[in-house]
């Protein structure tokens, strides 16, 4: 009887400690998936916020010639999937994926997609910003990598706007971008 307690007191420790690992695993997968969808909302608002200009100019007085329409409607596109991305129930995510509700891949792959293209979206912002006009960039490449340099070619704006206001939003745009094709390689790409 002895023998069959200290058993008892000996497997309690790792019974405790497994059962601390999968709760710490769940606590991590619940934060990867509220973070995610925050980020999907907050890009996917950017994306239909930056579609607005294009669509209220209705391609009238942009300092450019431009099929306004093409960006208007690719902006308003990216941003409705993701904004119903952040609202979809996990378990039609993963239908669509055809991946199982509780795959960390259902989120973390498109949240780190997001995240790659926000920051180089970033980068490319403030190069386009910062450029010399010597360099003569083409408007409509710059209108097509950067949906705000709208804002630029109409007036100047001070460098802490681009920082702070400018540049996150091609950020969001592209951060919405990345969601997007990450979920789309999610779907489309065969189970192993």
């Amino acid at each position: 009887m002895g023998w069959s307690g200290e058993s008892n007191q000996m497997l309690k420790p790792d019974v405790l400690k497994s059962g601390t690992a999968v709760r710490i695993r769940l606590m991590a997968g619940r934060a990867i998936r509220i973070t995610s969808r925050i980020a999907f909302l907050l890009c996917g608002l950017i994306s239909l916020f930056t579609a607005a200009p294009y669509v209220a100019e209705r391609g009238e007085d942009l300092p450019v010639q431009s099929e306004w329409i093409v960006f208007a409607a690719a902006l308003a596109v990216v941003g409705v999937f993701n904004v119903t991305l952040a609202a979809l129930p996990r378990s039609w995510i993963a239908k669509a994926c055809k991946k199982d509700r509780n795959d960390e891949q259902l989120f973390s792959s498109p949240f780190k997609l997001l995240g790659g293209f926000a920051a180089i979206s970033y980068l490319l912002a403030l190069v386009a910003y910062f450029a010399p006009h010597r360099w003569n960039l083409d408007p409509q490449l710059m209108l097509a990598l950067c949906p705000m340099y709208l804002v630029k070619m109409t007036f100047d704006p001070p460098p802490v706007a681009i920082f702070f206001l400018l540049a996150p939003m091609n950020a969001g745009v592209y951060g919405a971008l990345g969601a997007t094709l990450g979920y789309a390689l999610l779907a489309f790409r065969r189970r192993h």
